[in-house]
């Protein structure tokens, strides 16, 4: 049950439910980031970081379907993209994916958010990179995990939706913040099957 807004830790689970217990349909995944002011030759020259969000569903350990800047939605049609941001410019969400999930194909049971540096910078240009869970009916806020220090590598494995073993309709959410040495989706799959 979720009633104020929680601050995750990596690791830590949380029962994405409503104040009386009941599932969530739809939740919004948002990722926001801001260049490192400091980086770059004393403080000038850090690149435009362009950082994609990406939803990558399985079905056990096999991928079933991502969504991500350049395939919008999954084939089911329960996870949807809202569209590319280049820079992390400008205040709020970056990107943000929106997750139906009593539309989620009935034999995914795992849904991983990562965030990969698209150029191939690694995350050490990044600062204050987040991805907040939002109920998307209720535009209410649940939880959030925020990361402070850059990261060396790539990507970010943000955060995993389960479905739970004991109820097909439930989902809960697991905080993962951990660096991962991708810039592409399509080619995280193997090592985002670790955190399954």
């Amino acid at each position: 049950m979720i009633g104020a807004m929680i601050a995750l830790q990596p690791g830590q689970e949380l029962a994405l439910t409503d104040d009386d217990g009941h599932p969530l349909r739809r939740v919004r995944l948002g990722v926001g980031w801001d260049k490192e002011r400091t980086a770059g030759f004393i403080g000038t020259g850090a690149p435009e970081i362009d950082l994609d969000a990406s939803a990558v569903q399985f079905r056990g350990r096999e991928l079933f379907d991502l969504a991500f800047y350049n395939h919008l939605a999954t084939r089911d049609g329960s996870v949807v993209h809202q569209g590319d941001n280049t820079s992390g410019s400008g205040a709020g969400d970056d990107e943000v994916v929106v997750v139906e999930l009593g539309s989620v194909y009935h034999q995914v049971d795992a849904v991983v958010l990562l965030v990969s540096s698209y150029q191939g910078h690694t995350l050490e240009w990044v600062d204050n990179a987040y991805c907040r869970i939002v109920d998307d009916e209720r535009d209410v806020e649940l939880a959030r995990l925020t990361l402070t220090a850059g990261v060396p590598q790539t990507g970010l494995a943000l955060a995993v939706l389960r479905r739970t073993a004991d109820d097909p309709e439930a989902w809960t959410l697991r905080a993962l913040g951990e660096g991962i040495a991708v810039s592409k989706p399509t080619d995280a799959v193997e090592v985002l099957r670790r955190f399954l």
